[in-house]
């Protein structure tokens, strides 16, 4: 109306740093992302299953991605910024240079990445002294956790032990680079590190692994000054920070998140009224987040307890302020597909046909699918071929890291058809994982009808609509596609004051863009699938034990 002043936008950033790159996000209080970054950052694999960054390669990277998204803004419609990152191991020394964590002594090389089981000894020995705080993950501790990256270290690299100053999970170390603040997320140090939100870090436990050094300094080194997710750091963003990222000091920076859990809060909270879903008018903790890229992450929430035999958690306030959290996954699923078609032999006309067409190689694959199903709905075309998908080992809901993949039905054929049908198929056995997370999950006692699902596998249509078809439950689809740093923003704005708690900055950013329908015609056949998929480990496990009594 004339003569009506206008409020200004507030915007907020959110910076996701993922396996591969770096992502920054300018969001406004509605959820919309009017501006988006991303850089490549390095990953090392000096030897197989070793994988290793630099967390100054990383830093760059955050300054980098941020200054394009802020570019021309009005620096005071900037309100907060808010950090997630994988859950990679960061290690310094007391004046927080990077130390070395391989073998060749590359300071540089100061990150022992998430995906990394360099410490398959380490975590067997931590889980054959079934401690108490194994019953908060799921009953055995992942390589992947920190623990065991830690005693791998302590064994192995003695002289970068004896010099670190302080080992942070990688979105606390984002955070203590914004603020100068050493403070942890509760998020991190409850989900890969074993604290409770109730007794805190647990003594017996670290001396019982032989990691009592690290009681001795009262966990200076790990953190004993824990923040809530979305929590103030701080003064905020210190002059030097500020200046490295294109940000105005002093703004607010919140406690971070893992990267799963800010794709969760991106999501998880989202207004459903209309969309006729079996969630509407049910409590949140009807749903699962399920975040999908490198791996994947399906996170259920609870308002008491749940513990489900092979899924991490429950970890009390570690997403979802109030409500416990059970956190099953899969280490490889966005990076079995790429593993599974760039490794095919005809991956190369796959590639060439592709580019021709002006599409990327997933979406020419999915209309190679409709090409050859003829008469059949497209997923009826593996009736013969099935995928059992733990290349890179079970995190959920078995918890056994030395499982190996499968694949059954292979011909001698070679061409873009085969190499469409195990693509297909690999789909497939991912959400057959799921489907097998979800029963674990439902069997401890959550109520699971809805899948909200977000990262880069969720702008695969095939992918979206086999998790429906496979599940059985409709799959919700944000608005915004990067729901990660969505999640990430929510954090800077529940920071700065601009909202009240994080629930109300989830209903109010979170935002549903579409529903997939399970196909419940196709239900006879996804059922056999699952059979003849829970038959496949058993079968390996059966091989295995016949080859070991050798």
């Amino acid at each position: 109306m004339p003569g009506e002043k206008q409020t200004a936008v507030q915007y907020y950033v959110g910076v996701d740093v993922g396996s591969a790159s770096v992502r920054a996000a300018l969001v406004t209080s509605s959820g919309s992302v009017v501006a988006h970054a991303e850089q490549p950052i390095q990953v090392w694999e000096p030897q197989p299953d070793h994988y290793e960054q630099s967390s100054a390669d990383i830093w760059a990277a955050c300054c980098s991605v941020t200054k394009q998204v802020v570019r021309g803004v009005d620096a005071s419609q900037i309100r907060g910024l808010g950090f997630d990152a994988t859950c990679s191991l960061v290690v310094v020394d007391k004046q927080f240079q990077p130390l070395a964590v391989n073998c060749e002594g590359q300071s540089h090389r100061n990150v022992i990445m998430w995906m990394d089981h360099r410490a398959v000894s380490q975590v067997e020995r931590i889980n054959a002294t079934q401690h108490r705080v194994l019953n908060y993950v799921g009953g055995a501790m992942s390589v992947e956790m920190q623990p065991p990256k830690l005693l791998w270290i302590k064994e192995n690299l003695p002289e970068s032990w004896e010099k670190v100053g302080y080992f942070f999970d990688l979105p606390d170390f984002l955070s203590w680079k914004a603020t100068g603040v050493t403070a942890r997320s509760l998020c991190t140090v409850v989900c890969k590190w074993t604290y409770t939100s109730d007794r805190g870090w647990d003594d017996s436990f670290w001396k019982m692994i032989g990691l009592e050094d690290l009681v001795k300094d009262k966990y200076e080194k790990i953190g004993n000054h824990v923040l809530s997710p979305g929590e103030a750091v701080g003064k905020g963003l210190t002059p030097e920070a500020a200046q490295d990222l294109g940000l105005p000091e002093g703004i607010a920076v919140a406690a971070s998140l893992i990267d799963a859990h800010a794709g969760g809060l991106g999501v998880i909270g989202a207004d459903v009224k209309g969309h006729n879903l079996p969630c509407e008018n049910q409590p949140i903790t009807s749903r699962v987040a399920m975040i999908c890229g490198t791996s994947s992450c399906h996170m259920g929430v609870s308002e008491t307890p749940i513990f489900v035999p092979g899924v991490w958690g429950p970890y009390f306030s570690a997403m979802v302020p109030g409500l416990w959290l059970n956190e099953g996954g899969q280490s490889a699923t966005g990076k079995l597909i790429d593993h599974v078609v760039r490794g095919h032999v005809a991956f190369p006309e796959l590639e060439a046909k592709a580019a021709a067409s002006a599409h990327s190689i997933y979406t020419y694959l999915n209309s190679h699918l409709d090409l050859i199903k003829k008469s059949l709905p497209v997923g009826f075309l593996t009736v013969d071929l099935h995928v059992w998908p733990d290349f890179h080992g079970n995190r959920s809901p078995l918890t056994d890291l030395t499982l190996k993949g499968m694949v059954v039905g292979l011909t001698l054929s070679r061409g873009l058809d085969e190499l469409a049908l195990i693509y297909l198929a690999t789909i497939q056995a991912i959400a057959l994982g799921t489907r097998h997370i979800l029963e674990a999950m439902q069997a401890a006692g959550h109520d699971i009808s809805t899948l909200f699902l977000c990262g880069g596998l969720s702008k695969n249509p095939l992918f979206v609509q086999m998790h429906a078809d496979i599940t059985g439950k409709p799959v919700v689809l944000s608005k915004e596609v990067e729901s990660v740093l969505v999640g990430a923003a929510i954090l800077g704005a529940c920071a700065s004051g601009d909202f009240a708690s994080i629930q109300e900055a989830m209903a109010k950013m979170g935002k549903i863009g579409r529903v997939v329908q399970p196909n419940h015609k196709h239900k006879r056949f996804y059922d056999k699938k699952y059979e003849v998929f829970l038959k496949l480990v058993e079968h390996q496990r059966e091989y295995r034990s016949i080859m070991n009594s050798l």
